[in-house]
């Protein structure tokens, strides 16, 4: 069961409640105040790779923040040297006001893709651990964590060891130690990996409610149909270059309008079409782009089979992705991040630092 958060002290008001709106949750980022973040010609290299390249960037405080692109794209380079975890070659960064240094880091929350807690510990002692690495006392700290286990449904378990939890469970936790501590900027890498439905619907109310509370959020995932649901601006990433940047409505206009979405008869139909490119079968329908006017396409189907649906769309995200990616799509796309640190030393490290 989601419960709303309530104060944890009789010196802070309520905060405003979680917006209902639905999946088609979707606005302009929030202007008029000063980024979060700000990258400005930033470059990082490993060795001879040149994981980001000349990567300028501006996150709205108070915005949800997507970052997409292939594995090994630079996305986790990106984020580690927000997070003063790596240092960059060249350019600068801003994060929270605060430049070339980590005094800002006990505003943030960071959930790294690789997931790393001390699995010998109970689960509120863990909380509250982390929660005083932020600074919090430990009266708000231990109000606080129950307050998330509650509504996490592990309330029962705060007393447990972290090695008896299953992977969601302990996926939860992980959470809410980014979180527990009320940071104005929330890094999320891959928070939806493994999670069911149940659960990866609680996570996404949470960081709609972190977001309406006036938190900064960023989060990387594979999932575009998350990110399009969710973010108030996308990032795209490919070999270490920007390649998208802003609200869904305007990379989709970049793109134009040639997806058709088509349902026929006869399948066979769609052989031998001048122009015709099926990009996806969806099992009900087809996802096809054409070269030429779709009113044409539309006439050479008619006069072939029975045409049961044609609908001209704009292009989803995912489909925005497969065109710039390519094949490097489904397979990495050379060094990140990960191949210079120790990633067995860095999920528990990173936690910490952050």
């Amino acid at each position: 069961m989601f419960r709303a958060i309530q104060p944890m002290d009789g010196g802070r008001s309520p905060e405003p409640s979680l917006p209902t709106s639905g999946p088609s949750r979707r606005r302009e980022p929030r202007r008029g105040t000063l980024n979060a973040i700000t990258l400005e010609h930033v470059t990082k290299t490993f060795g001879t790779h040149t994981a980001v390249d000349d990567l300028s960037l501006s996150v709205p405080t108070g915005s949800i923040y997507g970052f997409i692109g292939p594995n090994g794209s630079g996305k986790t380079t990106t984020l580690r040297m927000i997070l003063h975890i790596l240092h960059p070659d060249r350019g600068e960064i801003t994060v929270l006001g605060e430049r070339g240094t980590r005094a800002a880091n006990d505003r943030i929350g960071y959930l790294p893709e690789e997931r790393g807690l001390y699995k010998k510990m109970r689960v509120r002692q863990l909380l509250t651990y982390y929660a005083a690495l932020k600074g919090m006392g430990s009266r708000a700290a231990r109000a606080a964590c129950d307050t998330w286990l509650e509504r996490f449904d592990l309330a029962s378990w705060r007393n447990k060891k972290l090695e008896t939890l299953s992977k969601g469970m302990a996926q939860k936790v992980q959470f809410i130690a980014c979180v527990v501590s009320r940071p104005e900027l929330v890094i999320l890498d891959e928070p939806f990996s493994g999670l069911d439905p149940v659960n990866a619907d609680v996570l996404r109310a949470a960081i709609l409610e972190l977001e309406a509370n006036g938190a900064t959020v960023i989060f990387s995932t594979h999932d575009m149909t998350v990110a399009e649901q969710m973010c108030d601006a996308i990032f795209m990433i490919f070999r270490g270059k920007k390649v998208l940047d802003g609200s869904l409505e305007r990379i989709q206009a970049q793109y134009g309008e040639d997806t058709i979405r088509l349902r026929v008869r006869d399948s066979r139909a769609l052989d031998g079409v001048p122009g015709l490119e099926i990009l996806r079968d969806m099992g009900r329908y087809q996802e096809v782009r054409v070269v030429g006017s779709p009113q044409e396409l539309l006439r050479a189907l008619v006069a072939r089979t029975e045409v049961e649906l044609f609908e001209v769309a704009r292009p989803s995200l995912h489909d925005i992705f497969v065109r710039i990616a390519g094949p490097d799509a489904n397979e990495g796309a050379g060094v990140d991040g990960n191949a210079a640190i120790d990633s067995s030393a860095n999920a528990e490290e990173t936690t910490n630092d952050a």
